[in-house]
């Protein structure tokens, strides 16, 4: 399911599963479906979290089906999580799946994470792998990655950071922050003793790739095999940071698995006609779309954390590509995710699904069959582009938000 082993390019097209085409992961033989199911709230405690049975449903369908062989899941999800639907839940639902028939481990490829932060050490990621291998209910783990970094890092507040402040690498949180070499050591023997088929990070960026790459080979083990991060037509912000250029198979060699491709939602165009709940100035609709929320943006809790998506230069980014969308006789959805395949930097696109229909369109977006965008398309896409190259992190009404410190690019944070 997950490789057979052999090295080579980062993005090779290796073989075609079903409806899915498969591609090399780093540079072993980690190989991963162009699309990926995103689990972060599979079995959560939240109006439209998938439960059990709706998530074997989906893997069912992708995987049987459709020869999708990459699921990326957490310890920590589900998100949200509650007492009786504690974190640890979507791996137990993953492996409760593949308890029903153990030849499906052939078919998977399970990529999960350790909780970032200060949570990193060595000891952690070796308990921490062993507690997500007995929920998963599997001998091994084909993709182990740090949810966050442990140290400082621009990514540390999600991409606000107005400047990088020196000052903030000696605060108590981050001062002892376990080192590259220790963490590259502990993901290496992990490795050498078959208990994971490679590791990388998620939130990072190219240093800290570069950095993991260097560590593990002065080291002598095995290097990071995927970086995942967000990226979207609202954050192409890999391409300009040098993440794209670390990764490629002639520098580090490295996997990308993108995440939020559709911009929580917001490139669906679900929210072009009426405002996110959270925004809507109508009493009468905001109730209404609380009570029945479209999606997550239409949910208070969700809504605020996910603001950057919704910044006014997002709202008109995603109005434009949904013009593009209709002139070429697909939806938004799909224009956002074939866009993400076209990516030569890209390895393989995580979407969530909460319906099999969505789940459906995702999977034809990523159809072996599906011709890719035209050089036209891409064009018309790019020149929408290049009048912001970062809505996500853009902000007409920072003036509003307040004393210094707070919405620092996009987003109100505490």
């Amino acid at each position: 399911g997950g490789g057979d082993g052999a090295a080579g390019p980062t993005n090779e097209q290796v073989r075609k599963v079903g409806t899915s085409i498969h591609r090399r992961l780093g540079g072993g033989g980690v190989y991963v479906s162009e699309l990926g199911l995103g689990t972060q709230r599979w079995g959560g405690d939240d109006f439209n979290s998938p439960d059990e049975a709706l998530c074997h449903a989906m893997l069912d369908y992708a995987v049987l089906e459709r020869g999708v062989n990459l699921v990326d899941t957490a310890e920590q999800y589900p998100i949200p999580s509650a007492v009786d639907k504690p974190e640890g839940a979507t791996e137990r639902i993953i492996g409760s799946w593949l308890a029903k028939d153990r030849s499906r481990r052939d078919k998977l490829c399970i990529a999960t994470k350790i909780t970032g932060g200060r949570n990193v050490t060595a000891s952690n990621i070796r308990r921490d792998c062993e507690g997500s291998l007995r929920r998963l209910g599997t001998d091994h783990i084909d993709v182990y990655t740090l949810h966050w970094p442990a140290r400082y890092t621009p990514q540390s507040n999600w991409g606000q950071s107005l400047e990088y402040h020196h000052e903030r690498e000696r605060d108590p949180y981050y001062a002892d922050a376990t080192s590259f070499e220790e963490i590259a050591e502990a993901m290496g023997a992990l490795v050498a003793e078959g208990k994971i088929r490679g590791w990388g990070m998620c939130n990072d960026n190219a240093y800290g790739l570069a950095a993991s790459a260097a560590a593990a080979r002065a080291l002598g083990v095995a290097p990071p095999i995927a970086m995942q991060n967000d990226y979207s037509l609202l954050n192409r912000r890999c391409d300009e940071n040098g993440l794209s250029e670390a990764s490629s198979p002639i520098h580090e060699n490295c996997g990308f698995m993108a995440y939020n491709v559709l911009a929580g939602g917001v490139l669906t165009g679900k929210y072009a006609d009426v405002p996110a709940a959270v925004d809507d100035r109508s009493a009468t609709r905001r109730a209404a779309n609380l009570a029945s929320p479209r999606g997550r943006m239409d949910d208070y809790s969700w809504g605020r954390t996910l603001y950057r998506y919704r910044t006014r230069a997002a709202i008109d980014a995603a109005a434009e590509y949904a013009a593009i969308a209709a002139e070429l006789g697909m939806t938004p959805a799909t224009l956002a995710m074939r866009w993400a395949r076209s990516r030569t930097s890209v390895t393989t696109s995580l979407l969530g699904a909460t319906s099999l229909a969505q789940l459906e369109e995702q999977c034809d977006a990523f159809d072996a069959s599906a011709p890719p965008l035209g050089r036209d398309a891409l064009w018309a896409i790019d020149t929408v582009h290049m009048r912001n190259r970062l809505p996500l992190w853009s902000a007409d009404d920072a003036a509003s938000y307040g004393s210094p410190g707070r919405g620092g690019i996009g987003e109100i944070v505490p």
